[in-house]
């Protein structure tokens, strides 16, 4: 199983049906590639590392250390990515604000990063549809889901968890956030 590493403001945003893009650069461990959005579907795995208040316009960000060994991480929400692309025009990218809750610099710091077979002037940017799982699932942190990464490998969720999940937002209200008209 998989799961993608997001703060927990942003993960609140996506189960709220607030957000539905992830825009993302990648981090220290995500190899000489760098980051891509690598799966098509994935668990959302709340963090708090590297999680700062005034990096979202909205939400409320709890400080606190990131998760210790034998802290009980609790999976709610799982993703299906209608599509990626990485962007390297900045109008493109800024249009998409009203569909984020990132602060404008920390969007601006992530398209001019540069490192990990990423260069300045570009994102990766997935549309996102988000369920919510019917019986959220508990498990407890490991050494190897910390650190400055996105994607995770976490273990079996229970037996029915796709049979019984259901969209954070209905087919209607998915479609008025296609993103089509905006990045084209």
């Amino acid at each position: 199983m998989i799961a993608f590493k997001e703060w927990q403001v942003v993960c609140d945003a996506l189960a709220s049906g607030r957000q539905t893009i992830l825009l993302r650069k990648g981090g220290i461990h995500e190899g000489r590639q760098g980051f891509s959005f690598a799966h098509e579907s994935f668990f959302l795995f709340p963090t708090r590392f590297h999680a700062i208040a005034d990096q979202v316009r909205e939400g409320e960000v709890k400080v606190a250390p990131e998760w210790q060994p034998g802290d009980l991480i609790r999976i709610t929400h799982y993703a299906a990515a209608s599509w990626a692309t990485t962007l390297t025009d900045w109008e493109k990218v800024a249009v998409l604000e009203p569909l984020h809750i990132y602060s404008e610099q920390t969007v601006v710091d992530r398209f001019d990063w540069e490192g990990k077979g990423m260069a300045s002037g570009s994102i990766h940017l997935a549309f996102v549809r988000v369920y919510r799982l019917a019986s959220p699932w508990e498990f407890p942190y490991e050494t190897k889901y910390g650190g400055c990464r996105s994607w995770l490998d976490i273990p079996e969720p229970q037996v029915a968890w796709r049979k019984t999940m259901t969209p954070v937002l209905t087919d209607e209200q998915f479609e008025k956030f296609s993103l089509d008209h905006l990045i084209s």
